[in-house]
């Protein structure tokens, strides 16, 4: 991956992180890894536990969503699994998947809630 790739995502990640906060979203771990991948966001929405993918794009939301292929979707939801394990606070928490495109070229920041189910 490129250098101004990778700069393009944190850059990403950092305002979707804003954005959730502006929300009223806590956020409590970024970047979280495990053995089957990594979890961009991991917030408390109210009762719930946000797990959030982020993807950043020049210009098309649809390739940002896309981009969350089902072996994407089946490494997130493990590697959620892997952080409830460690975090027993949160066992009994209601979980949600969510992924945030955030677009460079407009700075438009699309939100797509329960974007996929385990």
């Amino acid at each position: 991956m490129s250098t101004s790739k990778i700069i393009s995502g944190k850059t990403g990640e950092e305002k979707a992180k804003n954005f959730l906060l502006n929300l009223g979203y806590q956020i409590l771990k970024t970047n979280y890894h495990s053995a089957y991948g990594e979890i961009d966001i991991i917030a408390q929405d109210e009762e719930e536990l946000v797990f959030v993918e982020v993807k950043t794009r020049a210009k098309d939301p649809e390739t940002a969503f896309s981009s969350v292929s089902r072996s994407k979707q089946r490494k997130l939801v493990k590697t959620a699994a892997n952080f409830l394990a460690r975090n027993p606070q949160y066992q009994e928490s209601f979980t949600r998947f969510d992924v945030i495109a955030v677009i460079n070229k407009t700075s438009e920041i699309i939100h797509l809630k329960d974007a996929f189910t385990p």
